[in-house]
Order: structure tokens, then sequence, then C-alpha cells
């Protein structure tokens, strides 16, 4: 079951990294940086603070807590990135180290403690957190693209009105 589930969840995080890159591809570079209001969240502020998450998270998690004393959360929501490139550095970042690490986890270390804010967790425990953390903001990049780009926003699922015909062509090719 532990194998199944590390790949299992690997596949998860990957869809997820692939939906959030699909929807900023369709994002214009200046638009990047909008804001709703000023309490809200642009795309930009949202990759910097999943990246701050996902740095510290996923490094050293059997000897250091996850909330890293280096980690300074509160800035995560300052937008100082100037573009998409930069962007698009940090986004990589954060998900290069969740694979990394989830890629060297054995299944004997999805029952170890590790800790969060001081708080203890199996490694099953805190990937099934991550994974509810993630596609959370993913969900709001996805929701900042369609505001921005209204009709003009390429569905990354199935689209309005099209799930008869999405039905009836998954459904013609048989159980895979």
């Amino acid at each position: 079951m532990s194998s199944s589930f590390l790949s299992s969840a690997i596949r998860e995080f990957q869809r997820y990294r692939t939906l959030g890159e699909k929807a900023m591809e369709q994002i214009p570079d200046d638009k990047l940086f909008w804001q709703y209001n000023p309490e809200s969240n642009s795309v930009a502020i949202i990759v910097k603070h999943l990246t701050g998450n996902m740095l510290s998270r996923w490094t050293d998690i059997f000897n250091t807590d996850g909330e890293k004393e280096w980690r300074k959360r509160d800035e995560e929501f300052v937008n100082d990135i100037s573009s998409r490139n930069e962007l698009l550095a940090l986004w990589n970042k954060g998900w290069d180290r969740v694979f990394e690490t989830l890629n060297s986890l054995t299944e004997s270390d999805l029952e170890k403690t590790i800790y969060i804010r001081g708080e203890a967790h199996s490694v099953i425990e805190a990937i099934h957190r991550q994974l509810a953390h993630y596609p959370s903001h993913v969900g709001q990049i996805i929701y900042i693209g369609k505001m921005i780009n209204d009709s003009n926003w390429t569905s990354l699922s199935i689209p309005r009105n099209h799930s008869d015909n999405f039905n009836r062509d998954m459904f013609s090719k048989g159980k895979q």
C-alpha cells in the first residue's frame, strides 16, 4: 500500500504543478502581478508563498521542523518579483525541492514522524497536508487566470457545455 501511495501522491503533485503551469501560460506577463484588491494575492504572490512553503516543508524533513527558522512567511505576501522568468524560476525551485524529497523516500520512511511547527505528523500525513494546500493555491491561480482572460480562457479540464462529448469520447475508448 505505501509504495502505491507514494507513487500516487507524486502523480497528484505533478498534476497540480502542470495545471498551475498551464494556467500561468495563459496569463499575460503584466497580469501575473494583478491583485483584485489590496487584500488579495496576485499569481506572483501565490507562487512566492508556495515556494517558501515547499522549500521549508521539504528540506531536511527528518532532522528539522518543517517550518524553518530561515523562512520569512510574512514576506512571501509582498510582491518583489519583477518578471515571468523570475516567477517561473521560483516556481521550479519549489517544485524541484518537493520532488527531490518525495523521490528520495522509501516505503519505510512513510510512517516516520516529522514535525511542522512542532506538531508531529507521519510523512504520509505531511504529504496529505501538502496535497490539500498546494492544489488550493493552484486553484486560485486558475481562477485569477479565468478572471483576467474572461472568454479567452482555454479550459484546463472539460470545457463548459462539452461534458457529453467528453464522456462519449472517454467511454468509447473502453476501460483503460
